[in-house]
């Protein structure tokens, strides 16, 4: 018994699934297969929109949508994430196929599954070198800056599909958009409208009525959501009683291949690989990381647990499969997996319901997709990444923290003026530079005692008792090469405006450690006190902090200054 636990062990660890069907149950059953329904009613549209926003066949979207989603059931964490064909991958795989250097290789399908495939080899390759935690490095801020800016660039692609129009070229010449904007196609755009008509109505208007007449929370789910399923029935059945194509101009899906696609390895192009590198770094950075932002949300709500490095092994398998059977690269969905959660989903078995149900559609049903209205689809996609757009957040953002503020807006600008890679990188960068210059100024206060208490406050923002003679200074960073200066100008700074001072103690409460570089500016520190008369002192030192100077002859050094406990022993001593 004891020789096959291990063993039992390590295929939950690599098999998530194992876990939750261990106990699963005829309540959880009822759930799935509800929540299946209703995530397949939403991921048929979907995935022929996102298929057709990355300017890939519409089948692409569908094969997406089907075996990934179920290699992501089997080895995922999160018993709710909806995991498949999505916006921001959508545009970013249209914005690399669209770059001159990838556009010239020609057969953007092949060029397709190149990122796929490579986005999923980058998310394996992270989760052998254990960096599941590099999700952490790139800030929420940052993460909605270049959520919005591609939510933004979404609708702008889109907009021109609601009117059948061609994307404008007029640059800033106003007189050639208002010739542009004369050339839309009327029943394109009456198309547009009724679908959006019913997709706002379906929205937020229809569960507020639902709500009030108390119907149970699933079933306002799951009516609600099916407004896209309804749009494009009833814009498909228009579109051809009336022969709209061929009597109007407007613009349909077309044919879709019906069955599955045969598995294929023909994609291998060593030159395509390394030119396409850099898009599938970013696409698979990104597509982890929101993966695994909208798993924690769910997953939090039900006090379940997320392992990042699980995380990465399921998405880039998922992303694997996918460019073999010829879809597109894959993500979790926030819209998609809240509505798999809401509608009651308590597994992965609702997203093999939904895989089973998309297969089933491909292989019967997939000639009824042909004459679905492009107009539509692009309806479906503004709707879904509207509330994407989270302009007023950057106003919340740059009040509590202008550093923050600012990279969430210098990224979302990046994305709309330079484009997604370029964007995020910026936003990245100037993240990482605002943090370095916070822990090169680490916060220092020069601290009093509050009267009848052994309490010690900043000056600044406190009524304190305070000693001519003694300066006491808290420094709450850790003392490191980048901030040391600043300590030592900070320090020589209230000496020169503070001449009587004797002694001096650094309060090392919030200190855990010091690096090389500022221990010996320490040590000069010391040395320049004692030669003008003065002594150095510390207090509340953590104990690893004095291990690691006991190995040095600092303390030594210090002498006459002293090592205090407490910062009230100090100022007893010295005051």
């Amino acid at each position: 018994m004891s020789d096959k636990q291990p063993d039992n062990s390590q295929l939950a660890d690599f098999f998530p699934i194992v876990n939750w069907l261990k106990s699963y149950t005829r309540r959880d059953f009822d759930g799935d297969i509800f929540a299946g329904i209703i995530t397949a009613i939403l991921l048929v549209p979907q995935g022929i929109a996102y298929a057709i926003l990355a300017g890939l066949p519409p089948q692409m979207g569908l094969y997406a949508s089907i075996l990934p989603t179920a290699i992501y059931a089997l080895l995922g964490t999160s018993r709710t994430l909806s995991v498949g064909p999505v916006s921001i991958a959508a545009i970013m795989i249209a914005s690399a196929l669209a770059t001159p250097e990838i556009s010239a290789l020609g057969d953007s399908v092949q060029s397709a599954l190149i990122l796929a495939a490579e986005s999923g080899i980058i998310m394996l390759l992270m989760a052998l070198l254990q960096m599941g935690g590099l999700v952490n490095f790139i800030s929420h801020p940052v993460l909605a800056g270049f959520t919005s800016g591609a939510a933004l660039l979404i609708i702008a692609n889109q907009l021109p599909q609601l009117a059948g129009s061609k994307p404008p070229s007029c640059g800033f010449d106003l007189a050639c958009y208002q010739h542009y904007l004369q050339g839309f196609n009327t029943a394109t755009l009456a198309i547009a409208i009724a679908a959006l008509t019913i997709l706002i109505f379906f929205g937020k208007l229809l569960d507020s009525l639902l709500k009030k007449l108390n119907l149970p929370m699933t079933m306002v789910t799951g009516i609600s959501k099916c407004g896209p399923l309804l749009a494009v029935f009833l814009t498909t059945l228009a579109a051809t009683y009336f022969d709209l194509q061929a009597q109007q101009g407007i613009s349909l899906v077309g044919v879709v291949p019906s069955g599955f696609p045969s598995l294929r390895l023909d994609f291998v192009d060593i030159t395509k690989w390394k030119i396409l590198l850099p898009s599938a770094i970013f696409i698979a950075l990104i597509a982890y990381v929101e993966s695994v932002a909208i798993a924690k949300v769910t997953a939090n709500l039900r006090g379940e647990k997320i392992a990042p490095n699980q995380e990465l092994i399921a998405l880039g398998v998922a992303n694997l499969v996918t460019a073999i059977s010829g879809g597109m690269a894959v993500a979790g969905g926030f819209s998609r997996t809240m509505v798999n959660f809401s509608a009651g989903a308590r597994t992965q078995m609702a997203m093999l319901i939904a895989a089973v149900i998309l297969g089933v559609s491909v292989i019967f049903f997939s000639g009824w997709f042909a004459n679905i209205p492009k107009a539509t689809l692009a309806a479906i996609i503004i709707v879904a990444v509207f509330p994407l757009v989270h302009i007023r957040n950057i106003f919340h953002t740059f009040n509590y923290d202008r550093g923050d503020g600012i990279a969430e807006l210098v990224t979302l600008l990046g994305v709309l003026i330079l484009g997604i890679e370029k964007g995020i990188t910026l936003g990245i960068i100037l993240t990482l530079a605002s943090q370095l210059r916070k822990a090169s100024h680490p916060h220092i206060a020069v601290v009093g005692r509050i009267p009848q208490t052994e309490h010690y406050r900043n000056i600044k923002r406190h009524t304190v008792e305070i000693w001519h003679h003694l300066l006491l200074v808290r420094i709450d960073e850790n003392l490191t090469f980048a901030n040391i200066g600043y300590v030592e100008d900070y320090l020589y700074d209230e000496l020169n405006r503070q001449p009587n001072i004797k002694h001096v103690v650094l309060i090392f409460t919030s200190v855990s450690d010091i690096d090389t570089t500022a221990l010996e500016a320490l040590e000069k520190i010391n040395h320049a006190l004692q030669t003008s008369g003065k002594t150095l002192n510390i207090s509340e030192a953590k104990g690893p902090v004095l291990d690691k100077l006991r190995k040095t002859d600092f303390l030594e050094q210090l002498k006459p200054g002293k090592v205090f406990f407490r910062t009230e022993d100090a100022t007893k001593e010295l005051g």
